[in-house]
């Protein structure tokens, strides 16, 4: 297969996976790991990659990609995570579920659950639920964000400020390798900030193209979280943080 044809395809799998590794895409093409890293090279020099070792991850910036781009990032895996996290929390509870596209996937997963309080400031989330007439939903109000569904600011943190939740469910765009977690948008850290201080338990649901991944905005560390889902191993210092808080990791 020519360069021409190759480099598109690798971006595709990137945006689809999250990230792409050299042996993964030497089997894919059918060609040498020289070739595969010169092609990740010159598409890192060129922006539409960033190198990692062993691969390549869609280029970090200072404003997260796409809503439809980031739903189809690893799908399977976002499912693994909810289904994970949904079977800990029981029915006849208050739960606050904020904007992600794998809080989504939680939604789906806790649609068959009865007598649960939901309140969101995403509204795909309240459309997820509105089905199942046993969940009672409340959309926080707050400044819409129309690239995502997502509802910020200051008026959702003070909506949030009403209530106390039994579990609340969060995510995140990127997670530092020393246990910090991060985000794009200063006013969506403060409604995270707001649900973590208002909730007996957090639980943060992140697969692994987040461990790649960088952001600026900091909204608290693992040592904040009650339990991690994810899909793959997370880095050694952010097992130890956990470790050390009393922080569960499940590994779907």
């Amino acid at each position: 297969m020519p360069q021409t044809i190759r480099k598109p395809e690798i971006i595709n799998i990137a945006r689809r996976e999250g990230k792409v590794t050299v042996e993964g895409l030497v089997g894919h093409f059918g060609v040498t790991p020289q070739t595969i890293r010169r092609d990740l090279s010159e598409l890192a020099d060129s922006g539409q990659l960033e190198r990692v070792h062993g691969g390549a991850i869609l280029p970090s910036t200072t404003v997260n990609i796409g809503y439809s781009e980031r739903r189809q990032l690893n799908q399977s895996a976002k499912v693994d995570i909810a289904r994970a996290c949904a079977r800990e929390i029981p029915n006849d509870c208050a739960v606050f579920l904020n904007i992600g596209t794998t809080t989504e996937a939680v939604a789906a997963e806790l649609s068959h659950h009865v007598g649960l309080l939901v309140v969101t400031n995403n509204i795909n989330i309240a459309t997820i639920l509105s089905s199942n007439h046993e969940i009672e939903v409340v959309v926080t109000g707050g400044h819409l964000r129309r690239s995502d569904g997502g509802l910020i600011g200051e008026r959702a943190r003070d909506a949030i400020a009403h209530f106390r939740f039994d579990y609340a469910v969060i995510g995140c765009s990127a997670l530092h390798e020393e246990g910090e977690i991060l985000d794009y948008d200063v006013q969506e850290v403060g409604v995270s900030r707001a649900i973590i201080g208002r909730s007996d338990q957090v639980f943060l649901v992140a697969d692994a193209s987040k461990f790649d991944r960088k952001a600026p905005v900091r909204i608290g560390t693992l040592a904040d979280m009650d339990a991690v889902f994810t899909d793959q191993a997370i880095p050694p210092a952010c097992t130890a943080l956990c470790r050390d808080a009393g922080t569960r990791v499940v590994v779907t």
